[in-house]
């Protein structure tokens, strides 16, 4: 079972009252899912592209655990506060497992192509 990601690309935008409201009740959604931050808007340093906002990652146990969570009632009580100010994208996506080798996807990729 691989470790899941919330992940949220958010435009900048003046602080609002419901934004501060939805980053003092986040977290107690995350807890009984096993959800933790680990980044909430930090430095970005764009290398390639553009990336106008802030990035947040939240790390799941799995990848049910992170459906769970989004679509939990204590979670759409709040996405609101957050929606109605901040524009972006949010997605969930799997991680690897820790013995993960690019080296042997690209070779099972090579494989599949020459069927």
């Amino acid at each position: 079972m691989a470790t899941a990601y919330a992940l949220a690309h958010l435009r900048r935008a003046p602080i609002h009252a419901d934004v501060l409201e939805y980053l003092e009740r986040i977290e107690s959604t995350l807890v009984p899912f096993g959800g933790r931050f680990i980044v909430h808007g930090g430095v970005v340093d764009v290398l390639e592209g553009n990336w106008p906002g802030d990035v947040v990652i939240i790390e799941f146990p799995d990848l049910a655990g992170a459906r769970s969570w989004y679509h939990s009632a204590a979670y759409q009580e709040i996405k609101p506060l957050r929606a109605r100010h901040l524009t972006g994208e949010v997605i969930l996506v799997e991680g690897v497992e820790a013995d993960h080798s690019s080296a042997q996807m690209a070779a099972e990729l090579r494989r599949a192509g020459s069927r």
